[in-house]
């Protein structure tokens, strides 16, 4: 019974009852109830056609921004509605002062959710809005893009809260100067996640690496897929997917194979001590000639010469560079330079060196037959 009476003293302190506007209240009720189910079925048609308006505007723009901005807002529009028939039935009904102060509070707190809702669907969409940038600015890296993303998302939920926490009178400079006491405990608990952080944005202000790029590092070898506030995620080509700490990454030598200009190859041709000096010379001569006129050999830099006498061969070094990076094309153009040198010593009759020893007796071999 006490908690009944309770109940009945709470509700009568948000709704002045008495006996007398019943009937007042009941077609009050009635009212709000037709003015809430009258927007909620409207909603689909306020909708479609204002919706349908602000696409045929946007696009006869020249930009695809606004045409996303107003695709993020269609859900939080919809949404709108359905608070705004609650909020107008609510503030129909003949209310005491503090009930009405509590539904604005909350149709408000509302309303910064459904923006901040819009907002964060909109920075999702970075691959466009990196695009528009790029096109209209300067040419974002696509490694950036996916963590601005992350943080301007954290900004939105940020704002959302301080603005739902003001509207709420929480005072949050007492709870942002409670942040800065604790800073010091929290950075000592979370050193390495803020070494990890601090090693992303190392990691994206340097730019060793983009994402899609094939990279070498000592913990790692393969394509980079993701970066985020923790790690970086690399796909090895045994397609096994590797997770590094950034505050490692950040302190390793990283080799980016795929920003090479050209692919180097470099190797020694070994032939007989047989072959004449006048042969040796005219391969040398003809495997130069060769790649100065192949089109997948970089021409800045070839090397062809004679360079040392070796255990068991003359030692012919080559030091060239492909025009390609791909992997697969540099195979095929290292494989036709092979066939092409090894023509070119068929042609002239030299051979190709294996690894021998001979061995010299001063006085030739004896057997028992000759003792």
């Amino acid at each position: 019974m006490d908690a009944l009476l309770a109940l009945w003293q709470t509700f009568n302190s948000f709704i002045p009852f008495s006996e007398e506007i019943l009937l007042t209240w009941l077609i009050k009720i009635s009212v709000a109830i037709v003015i809430f189910f009258v927007i909620f079925l409207l909603r689909n048609f306020f909708t479609r056609y204002i919706f349908a308006l602000l696409v045929k505007i946007t696009r006869e723009t020249k930009t695809e921004l606004d045409n996303y901005l107003v695709m993020a807002f269609e859900r939080p529009f919809r949404l709108f509605f359905i608070a705004l028939g609650i909020y107008l039935a609510l503030m129909y009904l003949p209310l005491s002062l503090e009930a009405n102060l509590l539904i604005t509070r909350v149709f408000r707190s509302v309303l910064v959710i459904l923006v901040a809702l819009g907002l964060y669907d909109l920075v999702g969409n970075y691959k466009i809005f990196s695009k528009e940038v790029a096109d209209r600015t300067i040419k974002i890296d696509e490694i950036l893009i996916p963590f601005l993303s992350k943080v301007l998302k954290f900004i939105v939920v940020v704002l959302a809260l301080s603005v739902i926490l003001q509207e709420w009178e929480y005072d949050i400079n007492g709870f942002i100067a409670g942040l800065g006491l604790g800073g010091l405990a929290f950075a000592l608990a979370a050193q390495q996640t803020l070494a990890n952080l601090f090693g992303g944005i190392v990691i994206i202000t340097d730019k060793p690496f983009s994402l899609g790029d094939w990279i070498l590092t000592p913990s790692v070898e393969g394509i980079v897929e993701d970066i985020n506030f923790r790690s970086t995620k690399v796909r090895t080509f045994a397609q096994a997917l590797v997770t590094v700490p950034n505050s490692t990454l950040a302190n390793e030598p990283i080799t980016n194979w795929t920003r090479m200009g050209k692919r180097q190859i470099t190797f020694n041709l070994k032939v007989t001590y047989s072959t004449p000096r006048e042969k040796l010379i005219k391969c040398v001569a003809e495997i130069k000639n060769m790649l100065r006129n192949h089109d997948g050999i970089h021409q800045e830099t070839i090397f062809v010469n004679f360079d040392s006498f070796g255990d068991s061969s003359f030692n012919i070094f080559l030091y060239f560079f492909t025009k390609t990076t791909n992997w697969g094309e540099f195979l095929q153009v290292k494989e036709d330079v092979n066939l092409k040198i090894m023509a070119i010593l068929e042609n002239e009759g030299v051979e190709i060196a294996l690894p021998s020893t001979s061995v010299y007796f001063k006085d030739g071999l004896t057997t028992p037959e000759n003792n």
